[in-house]
């Protein structure tokens, strides 16, 4: 038996005026036809109450529980972007800003600039106290940094002030030990010499002509020290792929020792290949034991709001998924749909919100549940569940559980 986790990204929303949501008001009949032939529920991926990134979601969606091995989201990203990521690092995300000469923000996305790879070679490889500095651009105005070396810590705070107007924050330690102060101070010298390298840049210097936003500072948040976490194959005997369009889940993926399969036009957005992405997904469950596929369109619509956006991409992943579902077998694979957090439009954020999920394969109870949204899901056999919950559930259909007691 096979497994797949199917995570539609910011599946869930809130009702509007009218009591409806883009899933519900969606015209789902793959999804349906699934929930009707599966048993469903709802989760929490983290828990209940709990607004969940999608980092800490997907790390509990694998079986990962986020309270040991999440540190924070920075080496994610480095992963992500393609850094060799080991355990000790210290990794943030980053933005590629504008400051004035006070370090007061001007943009914190740098006029969402589309090329940094002339800045990236400024930055990657500088040395601070015997510390090196991995750094690597991850498309337009984001990258991700390490810091590798004897003595450091991720118990620091962040450098985004987050709004324009406000001064770039120094960092601090967020304890007292000596190795919080260091990692502290090398990098506000850090922000400072990657200033002083960028501000006269030939790129920046073109940009400001031009009456662009120039990109002369970076701006780190997310720190996190790369964690010590156990491969996906050794945790369950699964050899396992991944299928994402967005780096932070392909981070994800190969922090835990998943084959990411890159997959042409997978653009992370509400106009990505899904067709592609379908071809992908037949294939990569020929070809391993277990697949997570996130699709992220839905997410992107719920942050800006966009209800009749939201509604379209979740129309196109039931479509997707029907192409899917005419190549598998129901007696050779288990398949989980479901979302890793809510994002409703009026939020334009995460929700704690639960998630409508179905459990479709050889052999689940099934229940009276014959429509996939986030109203019908309570009346299903799982009732309501958490995301660390679903790999034991799928290793126990599998018949690959090891036996609690006598």
């Amino acid at each position: 038996m096979k497994a797949v986790i199917f995570v539609i990204d910011g599946l869930g929303d809130r009702p509007n005026s009218e009591g409806n949501t883009p899933l519900k008001e969606a015209k789902t009949p793959t999804m349906d036809r699934l929930a009707k032939e599966g048993i469903n529920g709802l989760m929490n991926s983290v828990d209940i109450g709990i607004r969940p990134g999608s980092d800490t979601a997907h790390l509990a969606l694998l079986g990962y529980d986020p309270k040991i091995n999440y540190t924070g989201r920075g080496p994610f990203e480095a992963s992500g972007v393609g850094l060799d990521v080991k355990p000790g690092d210290v990794a943030f995300r980053c933005n590629f800003s504008t400051v004035d000469e006070n370090f007061i923000v001007q943009d914190r996305r740098a006029g969402r600039i589309e090329d940094t790879s002339e800045l990236e070679k400024l930055i990657d490889g500088i040395e601070i106290d015997g510390v090196k500095i991995i750094f690597k651009e991850s498309g337009g105005y984001r990258a991700a940094l390490m810091l590798r070396g004897e003595g450091l810590s991720d118990k620091i705070s962040d450098a985004d002030p987050k709004k324009i107007g406000l001064k770039v924050k120094e960092i601090k330690p967020l304890d007292e030990t000596p190795e919080a102060k260091k990692t502290a101070e090398i990098m506000n010298k850090l922000i400072k010499i990657v200033y002083d390298k960028l501000d006269k840049h030939p790129v920046n210097v073109e940009r400001k002509e031009k009456g662009l936003f120039a990109a002369n500072i970076i701006l780190p948040r997310g720190v996190g020290e790369v964690p010590h976490i156990v491969p996906f194959e050794e945790k369950y005997g699964l050899r396992g792929a991944c299928i994402a369009g967005t780096g932070l889940i392909k981070g994800i993926a190969k922090m835990v020792n998943l084959d990411v399969i890159e997959v042409e036009g997978a653009t992370g957005d509400a106009f990505s290949n899904f067709d592609n992405k379908a071809k992908a997904l037949i294939k990569a469950i020929n070809d391993y034991d277990f697949v997570l596929v996130n699709v992220k369109g839905a997410d992107e619509a719920g942050h800006d709001g966009h209800y009749d956006v939201k509604k379209e991409v979740i129309e196109k992943i039931d479509v997707m998924l029907e192409q899917v579902f005419k190549e598998i077998d129901r007696n050779e694979v288990y398949f989980v749909i479901t979302g890793d957090h809510s994002t409703p439009i009026e939020e334009k954020d995460h929700s704690a919100d639960p998630l409508p999920l179905i459990l479709w394969g050889k052999s689940v109870r099934v229940d009276e549940v014959d429509k996939f949204d986030e109203y019908t899901a309570h009346k299903g056999g799982l009732c309501w569940i958490k995301g660390l919950h679903i790999m034991p559930i799928l290793m126990d259909l599998m018949g690959l559980a090891k036996k609690y007691g006598a």
